[in-house]
């Protein structure tokens, strides 16, 4: 099973966010603007456009408020398998550090979902960090 973790550092509270990670329906407006065009809730999924086009349904697994951390499955496409989480953690009072998990099957997905991932987490960076971002 391929199992892709990736970690960045955002200049933002960790309040602020958790706010916007937790709000799994608005991804495209409050976490990953420009990486996601549109998300919408279907019950305990969303349904998630891309900007390359794509469209994926991901049932919401937990929102974990005590761990800050929400986790979702990619369902059909081409996934045998699929589970991913990111989590947040504080680093101090004005940082978070954001950590990324998938793993997913077949492992011959990896080089094409790692490069997706390094995308979203730029993204991530970028909307957390833009001044009255996460609201």
């Amino acid at each position: 099973m391929a199992s892709i973790r990736r970690e960045i550092l955002v200049a933002t509270p960790p309040a602020r966010v958790w706010d916007a990670l937790r709000d799994v329906g608005r991804i495209h407006e409050r976490l990953v603007k420009g990486f996601v065009t549109d998300c919408r809730m279907d019950g305990d999924s969303r349904v998630v456009t891309f900007a390359n086009g794509m469209t994926l349904r991901e049932r919401i697994v937990d929102v974990d408020d005590a761990q800050r951390r929400v986790a979702w499955s990619a369902v059909g496409e081409r996934f045998e398998h699929h589970n991913a989480s990111v989590q947040a953690f504080a680093d101090g009072d004005e940082h978070t550090r954001l950590v990324w998990i998938a793993d997913l099957l077949p492992d011959e997905l990896e080089p094409s979902i790692a490069p997706l991932i390094d995308q979203g987490m730029a993204a991530m960076k970028r909307t957390l960090e833009q001044p009255g971002s996460a609201g």
